[in-house]
């Protein structure tokens, strides 16, 4: 019999330790992967870099990054001149929607999943949002999701057509950050190869401080494992 054909599945990929395990976890499930990064007006370039390196590691069948510049819009540490914030525990970190949040970005990159997939013919996406340690950002939770997969559903040839309707798979968005790096491991990823930090040194080290190089500590020390990152605090 001839070998079957793997299904095609768009996963978003920042380089970072959530969209890292979510390819790996696509690619554990027997689909062929077509990694999806953004060049988005981002303040530093270590995450696209991080991106790449995850993408071939991983045997993703192909790759793109999408080039928009949300740094017009701002809004955002992490597209404008805004400082990010530092603290030293998780404790510390603010309630509420913090200024790391990048308006629209999930629904902005959502869709652009969305059009290569009608390309692809494919009826899948992964997307690494976490409901848990997620650090408040809206667009990580699961009514958010699944309000976004049935629009989809009436915006594309296929759902019109009465074909496969597309599915947004979200296999972390109920993990803590420690069983999302377990997972990982277990599926071989290699976390030195991901990039994380909001605010990275002027060598691309990860600055130890921000609400994502403090979460992704905890993880790792609440997996009982050695985060494979050298932090500058």
């Amino acid at each position: 019999m001839p070998d079957l054909i793997p299904a095609r599945a768009v996963c978003l990929l920042s380089g970072g330790l959530d969209s890292s395990t979510v390819l790996a976890v696509a690619r554990r499930d027997g689909f062929a992967c077509y990694a999806l990064s953004f060049d988005y007006g981002q303040r530093h370039r270590a995450e696209l870099q991080a991106a790449s390196r995850v993408a071939s590691h991983l045997g993703a069948a192909g790759q793109v990054t999408v080039r928009i510049d949300l740094r017009q819009f701002g809004g955002s540490a992490l597209t404008a001149d805004i400082a990010v914030p530092k603290h030293k525990s998780v404790e510390e970190m603010d309630t509420g929607i913090p200024i790391t949040y990048v308006p629209a970005r999930n629904t902005i990159f959502l869709s652009y999943a969305l059009a290569w997939a009608e390309v692809l013919g494919a009826a899948d996406i992964f997307i690494g949002v976490n409901a848990i340690d997620y650090s408040g950002y809206p667009d990580c939770r699961p009514e958010y999701i699944q309000a976004f997969q049935t629009m989809a559903r009436l915006a594309t040839k296929a759902g019109v057509e009465g074909r496969a309707g597309l599915r947004i798979h979200t296999p972390l968005i109920e993990l803590t950050k420690a069983g999302i790096i377990q997972l990982g491991v277990g599926l071989g990823v290699d976390y030195s190869m991901t990039h994380s930090c909001y605010d990275p040194t002027p060598g691309d080290g990860p600055c130890g401080e921000c609400d994502s190089c403090l979460l992704r500590r905890r993880g790792f020390a609440e997996a009982g494992l050695r985060d494979p990152l050298v932090y500058k605090q």
